[in-house]
């Protein structure tokens, strides 16, 4: 099959040029938010500022991960039966952006209360992750059903790098304007900046060009949904090993903001030591991108998989034995590789895993039992920190590196081998 005929099968060249450039510009959007709305770095010096807990500062970091699985079933729901993907993907994410802005809007009149503050940024972080759950919902059946194969990730790789240069000058700001900006005045501009990004982020999406199905996708309502979800999960062994493996990658993924907080406690480090750990976060997003991308065009995303388990589990080896923000620093970059490592993979494994038409059913049952597991290990995490110390957080990331590793080499690709001996066309 020509390249033609391959991109005639996804829309046409001048669709295919479209939808690809748009991917590109979602990661250059994207990334900078990234830098300044998230647990990497402003979030966890807004809590500190405002004297929240340990118990505060889990809830913070979990709802990233429950509040996506309170959410998969109806955006699997509505994913599933949406004819137009890009418009009601850009729907909801307008409408999570929306909703942040009014609590940035609303800070100064909490300013003083910094107990109110705290709880009113929970709740609000909280709806703004569980529209966030429409994400990885949406992104991999739109990626899937309007680029071809070998357009999945080199270009979209490149915009995420370019994207992450931007997010390098955002994090240079950290710093500089919670230093010369009073009080919440400097949390406001932060944040208004990374929701600029995400409004045009959001725009993207409306923007696609979007047709029929290349393959016919199967609509589910969400109580079919929730009762396919064992059925799948016992019958197809393959997906089994993969949910399996994935679980305790994403354990250990959820738990990066926690090296921050290590650093701020023990270490007693500022803003611009944070600073410096989102820079090298951006720094090792854009290696993984340029690199990782396009070489997953030629080799394909299973076989390079294994690569973010290994680096799970070099850093918690690294942060159990270093006892220094050097160190730290080394196992904050190895962790950030197994993060990106795996979102770059992961997302793209589902293709080869998924049956025709039920890209979305397959993505929520993954997402939401990760999320829901790793969720429920970082509010167990809290009280564990509390009495021993941040030890705890090395034995568990490399613990999850190490089963990972084994359960995806030894479990999941054998698996995927043998399916595909017996089903070559899938």
């Amino acid at each position: 099959m020509t390249a033609e005929t391959t991109e005639d099968a996804y829309g046409g060249r001048r669709a295919v040029r479209r939808n690809a450039f748009l991917f590109f510009l979602d990661g250059v959007t994207f990334q900078p938010s990234l830098a300044l709305i998230s647990m990497a770095a402003v979030v966890p010096l807004l809590l500190e500022h405002l004297g929240a807990s340990t118990a505060q500062f889990a809830i913070a970091t979990s709802v990233v991960s429950v509040g996506t699985f309170i959410s998969q079933p109806y955006f699997v729901s509505l994913c599933s039966r949406s004819r137009r993907m890009g418009k009601t993907f850009a729907r909801v994410l307008l409408l999570q952006r929306f909703l942040f802005l009014a609590f940035v809007l609303a800070m100064p009149l909490l300013a003083s209360h910094h107990g109110l503050m705290t709880w009113v940024f929970l709740a609000s972080w909280t709806i703004f992750n569980v529209l966030a759950g429409s994400g990885t919902l949406f992104n991999v059946p739109l990626v899937l059903k309007l680029l071809p194969p070998r357009k999945r990730a080199g270009l979209r790789g490149v915009g995420m790098a370019g994207g992450s240069i931007i997010a390098l000058a955002a994090t240079a700001l950290i710093p500089i304007t919670i230093a010369r900006i009073p009080f919440p005045g400097s949390y406001m501009v932060l944040f208004g900046i990374g929701l600029v990004f995400l409004f045009a982020n959001a725009a993207g999406f409306w923007f696609m060009d979007e047709r029929d199905d290349v393959e016919p996708r199967v609509p589910m309502k969400v109580s079919e949904y929730l009762r396919d979800v064992p059925g799948t999960l016992r019958h197809d062994a393959t997906f089994r090993a993969m949910v399996t493996s994935c679980v305790f990658l994403v354990v250990a993924n959820s738990l990066l903001p926690f090296y921050t907080l290590h650093a701020i406690r023990t270490f007693a480090a500022g803003e611009d030591y944070v600073a410096l750990l989102a820079s090298l976060a951006i720094v090792t997003g854009v290696a993984v991108n340029l690199t990782f991308g396009f070489i997953i065009d030629r080799r394909g995303p299973v076989a390079l998989s294994p690569i973010a388990a290994v680096a799970a589990t070099a850093a918690g080896v690294v942060g159990l034995v270093g006892h220094s923000l050097a160190a730290l620093s080394v196992a904050w970059v190895l962790a950030n590789v197994a993060s990106a490592c795996y979102m770059k993979t992961t997302m793209l494994m589902l293709g080869d895993v998924s049956p025709s038409g039920k890209a979305p059913s397959y993505v929520g049952i993954l997402f939401s039992i990760s999320m829901l597991v790793s969720g429920v290990v970082v509010l167990a995490l809290a009280p564990l920190l509390d009495a021993i110390g941040f030890t705890a957080l090395f034995v568990i990331v490399g613990g999850c590196g190490a089963v990972a590793w084994f359960w995806n080499a030894r479990v999941f690709q054998p698996r995927l081998a043998r399916s595909r001996q017996a089903s070559p066309t899938h």
